[in-house]
């Protein structure tokens, strides 16, 4: 089966802080046709955001696919606040490279 990188198919992939406790993500498509195959796939689910950022399901607090703007939108609890000793990332701006290798078959 054929696949491509989630990066290849995304128009954005991004994350950032939704709160000092929180980190958020979308994954945002040009268009309806290769949202609707990634959403389709079942790929980008609960389970597989825990075993990418090692947390539990309990640690994801919104998980939403948003038809109207063609995106995935997941939110989970940071490891630590923003901003605290040992915080790597304050503005959580640099969580979402790991979504980026997604395959996805198409």
């Amino acid at each position: 089966m054929k696949t491509k990188k989630l990066v290849e198919l995304a128009k954005t992939i991004r994350s950032k802080n939704a709160s000092p406790n929180k980190i958020t993500f979308d994954i945002i498509f040009r268009e309806k046709e290769t949202y609707e195959l990634v959403k389709k796939s079942g790929i980008i689910n609960t389970d597989s955001i825990c075993g990418i950022y090692n947390i539990k399901p309990e640690d994801i607090t919104d998980f939403v696919t948003y038809d109207p703007a063609y995106a995935i939108k997941f939110t989970f609890y940071r490891a630590m606040p923003s901003g605290n000793p040992g915080d790597a990332d304050i503005y959580g701006a640099q969580q979402y490279a790991p979504l980026m290798d997604i395959e996805i078959p198409v």
